[in-house]
Formats: structure tokens, sequence, C-alpha cells
């Protein structure tokens, strides 16, 4: 990046527009356009998300598409990029950052240069070693945790400074900060839950599946022999028993724990940030990546009178 005249970025609206009454809302982290044409979409991503590539690909798609207005032709249409900046490893190669393109598979042609999307996978930096570039100082600016070590990263690049000199002026508002802590309690509390949610749900499955598999031993045991029959319903009880309670235990873990994240956000939005409801809302519908219908309800659910 330069600052130069040929090199202008201007922020762009984050929310994105609904065609139809009944499309998903789509809301962006951060969202600017370089130069008058390439818009960049930057997404930030800390807890696990299982459809991190759908995800990705909709809000792409949805900002490339709503450049055009009626009447317009597609010539007009501006290249559109997706930034993914993930606390969470998507792909199995070593590499941290990944670049893709539309390709034809066997030639390798590029179809069309006007989409893009790129992958940073944050705890890759703590296993691998990788070459000094400029992706991988901002790697680790995004990842770093302590004061000193962000400060100590930011004299190794000129522009890697001046995001940590802005980074220095958000810490101070008292605002920002207050919503700052409110997100780590928030992610801290959904992984807690979501860790005690599976446990308890893969001891209950064992339980439940060791007594179906033996009832279903006896079964098959009348006619191939009630000590064989035993022995294999128990082993497949017991395979079915951790396979049923880790996926009840996931899903009763992910659903308590976003709840529990959402009703920490909305209370210091009313306490500490003294938001109104709607504005509450917007921020739940951002944070949590939920419907704005969802979110309005949480915010009726979790308001406390006053």
């Amino acid at each position: 990046m330069n600052n130069s005249d040929d090199f202008i970025m201007r922020p762009k609206p984050t929310h994105l527009n609904r065609r139809y009454k009944d499309d998903k809302e789509g809301i962006l982290d951060v969202r600017v356009k370089l130069n008058g044409s390439i818009q960049i979409d930057v997404e930030m991503q800390v807890i696990m998300f299982t459809y991190w590539a759908e995800r990705s690909l909709y809000y792409l798609g949805k900002m490339f598409a709503e450049q055009l207005q009626k009447g317009q032709d597609y010539e007009e249409l501006q290249k559109c990029i997706h930034v993914g900046i993930l606390d969470f490893e998507l792909f199995e190669s070593e590499e941290f950052y990944s670049r893709f393109h539309m390709w034809e598979d066997s030639r390798r042609e590029l179809y069309s240069e006007k989409l893009e999307i790129h992958i940073l996978e944050l705890p890759k930096l703590a296993r691998f070693e990788y070459p000094r570039t400029g992706i991988l100082s901002w790697a680790r600016f995004f990842n770093g945790e302590e004061k000193e070590e962000l400060k100590m990263l930011a004299k190794s690049d000129e522009y890697v400074q001046r995001a940590y000199d802005k980074l220095v002026d958000i810490s101070a508002d008292e605002e920002k900060r207050l919503e700052y802590e409110a997100r780590e309690k928030a992610i801290r509390d959904y992984n807690n839950i979501v860790s005690s949610g599976w446990v308890r749900g893969c001891e209950q499955g064992r339980k439940d599946g060791f007594r179906q598999g033996r009832l279903e031993g006896q079964k098959e045991g009348r006619k191939e022999g009630r000590l064989e029959g035993q022995k294999e319903g128990r082993l497949e009880g017991q395979k079915e028993g951790r396979k049923e309670g880790r996926l009840e235990g996931q899903k009763e873990g992910r659903k308590e724990g976003r709840l529990e994240g959402i009703k920490a956000v909305i209370e210091v939005c009313q306490e500490e940030l003294k938001l109104s409801k709607d504005d509450t809302a917007v921020k739940v519908v951002r944070k949590f990546s939920v419907s704005k219908d969802e979110a309005e309800n949480c915010v009726e659910k979790y308001w406390k009178s006053t």
C-alpha cells in the first residue's frame, strides 16, 4: 500500500442491500473502495464457522451484484475482493495465506479477474515458520495479544505502525473498550458452554448407546448365540452412543453458547453503552450473524426493564 495520488481508499456502507424482502441480510465488518472502483470486504472471524466458504461466497456475490442499477450494462461491474481473517484453520495445507480466483480446471485459464477471495489462517503462525513478507507482518499483527508484542511488530513496517497508532487511539475510547470486552466475554462463554455441553452429551450418549446396544445384541443372540450377540450389541451400542452423544452435545453447546454471548452483549449495550433497542439489535446482527428478526427477539427477551 501507499499514499500516493493514484491510491485512494474510501469507506463504504457495511450493509448489503436486499433486492427482495425475503433475502438474507448481509452486514460486513469492513468495506472499502479503492481508486473509485475495486471493492474490498474484510471479515474477521474468531469463533469456528462451519460454513465459512459458503458465507464468503454469498457476501462476495451479493457485493458484486449490487453494483448494477437499473439500465446499467455489465461492463460497468468492477472487481470485488473478499478477505477473511480467521482465528481457526480452514484448510489442511501448511500455508497460512491463500488466494483464490475462478480458473479453468485443466488449462488454468482465468475466467474472470473480477472476483477474488483471500484467506488468512492465524493459528498456523504458531505451528510453522514462514519467510518474511508484508502479508506475514500483517498476519502477526492481527494475531498479536500483548501490547509490547504489537508495538514491536509495528516497528517492522510503516503501514503496520499506522495501524498500531490507530489501535492505540481506539483503545483510549471508553465505548470501544467496553464493546471489545463484551465481545471477548461472549466468546469465552461460548467456548466454555460448547466444551461442557459436548462432554455431557458424550457421557449420556455412551450410557444410552450401551443400553440400546445390549438389547439389540440379545435379540441377535437368540439367532446366532446369546454370548456373541451380547458382545456385538455392546460394541455397536458404544460406537453409536459416542457418535450421537458428540453430535447432540455440540449442537446443544453451540446453541447455549450463542445465546449466552448475545445476552452478554445486550447487557453491555443497555447498561454500559446506553444504546437503544434498535441500535443494540444492529450490533447483535453484526457480531453473531443472525437475522434482524432473531436479533430483535433476543433484545426483547434479555432487555432489562427499568
